[in-house]
């Protein structure tokens, strides 16, 4: 992850901040409810959200690109945090199939290259697995504004980011979306942020300021189905 996404724990530290991750957090619990038993990753700054899953799940286990420089931090009152790990995130250090949720946050608009990220995203998930990508909408008012983190790296059209991901053998299943507040005097929003998302849901959809998009492992997408015909070329010849 080289493209620098700037003051990721001094944003969630400040008012603003923290009611933007629990607006955040609350639709990745709305996807993912409950996951007993089983093996969470996230990639970027995806540590504090792993606390939604963290006292049921087998193990949870977040990974901090070296590029950041800083260490993913909890908001206050967030859930319980997980361990965090700091390595490159193109070249995941676990094994294949080791996974079966993957959560990206602040991970995928700030790679240096998405398509090696999602490579290795699709190697360590379980063939049965599911990620979530939280991302930048391209056409929403907080990927224009840096003053915060989501104004940094590549930001993504729903249509864009599902053909990135069908590129790369994951298949689309669920779409959420959050941030339809805007992302100045949030802090003066308090518990009324919530009322701001259920009409910003229902009026005007696509302008979130983050798209949500849950995708399985496509396992059959690069298997050619069906007759394979040979063209055959008949070449006239003069007898002798």
């Amino acid at each position: 992850m080289t493209t620098e996404v700037h003051g990721l724990s001094a944003f969630y530290g400040t008012a603003g901040g923290q009611v933007a991750a629990r607006l955040v957090a609350a639709r990745l619990a709305a996807l993912w409810p409950r996951l007993p038993g089983q093996s969470v990753l996230g990639v970027g700054h995806a540590a504090p959200f792993l606390g939604l899953w963290r006292a049921e799940a087998r193990r949870c286990i977040a990974l901090a690109s070296a590029q950041l420089h800083e260490m993913p931090a909890a908001w206050p009152d967030a859930p319980a945090p997980c361990a965090t790990l700091l390595a490159e995130d193109a070249h995941l250090p676990f094994p294949d199939r080791s996974f079966d949720r993957v959560l990206l946050v602040h991970g995928l608009e700030a790679a240096e290259n998405a398509r090696r990220l999602l490579r290795e995203v699709w190697r360590v998930l379980a063939d049965d697995g599911r990620v979530i990508l939280v991302v930048p909408n391209r056409v929403g008012m907080w990927a224009h504004l840096d003053r915060t983190p989501f104004g940094h790296g590549q930001p993504y059209s729903r249509g864009q980011l599902e053909r990135l991901l069908a590129r790369h053998l994951f298949r689309a299943e669920r779409r959420e979306a959050a941030l339809f507040v805007p992302p100045y005097g949030l802090g003066r929003l308090g518990r009324s942020a919530a009322g701001f998302e259920k009409a910003g849901r229902l009026v005007c959809p696509r302008l979130a300021g983050v798209i949500i998009l849950e995708a399985a492992k496509d396992l059959f997408a690069a298997v050619p189905t069906g007759t394979v015909r040979v063209a055959r070329r008949a070449l006239a010849g003069q007898a002798a």
